[in-house]
């Protein structure tokens, strides 16, 4: 299998680009080599790679700014999957794709299914959503998996964010009434392999029978501040530093350019049910993660 993946200085484009060695011969790029507001160069390498599959995690992610660009966020997020579509299709490729949580408005009390209907209430909610229904439109055969409050030990992302600012204050505002399942972008690669390797050769043809979209999260549900909490009751049982306060406080105390949903929680079952894989808690990759750090 020859894959193109894009995104690759990214959280989980990083990640690919390790767990994908074993499915076959991987051809990456990153933004200096694919920029994905330049059409014509996509389709230029893609023509020139001639892949089997493409795996798509590149994206325009720092949803605040988003608000002030939104041209721009369309052209990575909404225009450029249907592009990559639309080229794969020519070749008789496949792809993968992901996207969000913020697809949704949080009016839910209970974890969104693939069957709910988005409402997106941001900029980068709504660009996911076009690129979602760019690839679905083209007819190729594909997997856009939707995922949450993705982190890990590169990029910019809420854990990062928190030992940082752990180190400068004594005292952190966290928000609490927004809820969401933290998602490891290892778990994000880990499980996207998995599900190829029941692909064996012909990958076109597995995920014709398998198109569509899915949720792919870890597994429970906390807010902002209880992952925070969890981040500094790790990192304070092994440092002799102590965060004074950690505050818990409401979305309206911490006011940003994008509204974020209060309940983003996504509901994992139909990936179960249809590769077999068993996603763990997110207290348990939080601690690998973690213990990754320490060693």
């Amino acid at each position: 299998m020859k894959i193109l993946l894009t995104g690759v200085t990214g959280q989980v484009g990083w990640e690919l680009q390790r767990t994908l060695i074993t499915l076959g011969e991987v051809i990456s790029v990153g933004r200096s080599q694919m920029d994905l507001t330049q059409l014509n160069t996509i389709r230029r390498i893609i023509r020139e790679v001639q892949p089997d599959l493409i795996i798509n995690p590149a994206a325009y992610t720092a949803v605040d700014q988003a608000e002030s660009e939104p041209d721009l966020v369309m052209a990575i997020n909404g225009i450029a999957p249907g592009a990559i579509a639309e080229e794969a299709k020519r070749l008789g490729a496949a792809m993968i794709h992901y996207s969000t949580d913020y697809v949704f408005d949080g009016s839910n009390t209970t974890p969104y299914t693939e069957a709910d209907k988005p409402n997106p209430q941001n900029v980068y909610g709504m660009t996911k959503l076009a690129g979602e229904q760019a690839i679905m439109a083209v007819g190729v055969p594909y997997l856009i998996l939707r995922t949450s409050w993705i982190y890990g030990l590169r990029g910019k992302n809420f854990l990062l964010t928190m030992q940082k600012l752990a180190q400068e204050r004594e005292e952190i505002r966290v928000v609490n009434n927004q809820i969401g399942a933290p998602t490891w972008s290892r778990l994000i690669a880990e499980a996207t392999a998995q599900i190829l390797s029941q692909a064996r050769q012909d990958v076109s043809g597995f995920l014709t029978s398998k198109s569509g979209i899915y949720h792919l999260t870890a597994n429970g549900q906390t807010s902002w501040y209880g992952f925070a909490k969890a981040i500094f009751d790790h990192n304070f049982q092994q440092s002799e530093r102590k965060l004074q306060r950690l505050i818990a406080i409401t979305s309206k105390e911490y006011p940003t350019a994008a509204s974020r949903p209060a309940y983003s929680l996504l509901n994992s079952q139909k990936l179960s049910n249809t590769f077999g894989l068993v996603l763990p808690e997110w207290q348990r990759s939080l601690e690998l993660v973690l213990t990754d750090i320490e060693d």
